[in-house]
């Protein structure tokens, strides 16, 4: 739905994700279009949903790689954090899940994003998402979509929203 506006982070400051609570802009995005596939279908693994798959360039520094033991120890924080069950602890639970704790810290550490194996169903730490808080069109976090046809939707109108 947000194929629109693939830069904006509209969509997880809205709903709130696993690395950014709502009212948090985040643009969450996977090395690979397996990754990136599987992300897009949790909950429906039998039954796959239309996607939009887009390209990105990037070119940010501030990233912080989660996928490096120490470093989550010296955040005070481990792998199991990473793989809560954020969404029902945050709606459920009305707990504030370890995940944004860990982001507010790491902004608070002027990091632009992290680099995160991908917790989505049928993923292993191969499947790797880039979690951005910081970014624009220009260094040091550049994002650029790649979209030399113009193939995107330039306005909702295309979803009917």
């Amino acid at each position: 739905m947000w194929s629109y506006q693939p830069i904006s982070g509209n969509g997880a400051k809205q709903y709130g994700g696993r690395f950014n609570p709502r009212g948090l802009a985040a643009l969450y995005l996977s090395l690979d279009p397996t990754t990136a596939w599987m992300e897009a279908q949790q909950g429906f693994p039998f039954k796959p949903q239309p996607l939009t798959l887009v390209a990105y360039q990037v070119n940010c520094s501030r990233i912080a790689d989660l996928n490096d033991a120490a470093l989550l120890t010296y955040l005070g924080s481990s792998s199991d954090d990473l793989a809560c069950a954020w969404e029902d602890m945050a709606s459920q639970q009305q707990q504030q899940p370890p995940t944004w704790r860990l982001v507010e810290q790491l902004r608070a550490l002027d990091m632009a994003g992290v680099l995160v194996r991908s917790f989505a169903s049928g993923c292993n730490s191969a499947n790797q998402n880039l979690v951005l808080w910081d970014w624009s069109d220009v260094e040091p976090n550049a994002v650029k979509v790649i979209d030399e046809f113009g193939r995107l939707p330039k306005t909702s109108a295309s979803w009917g929203v």
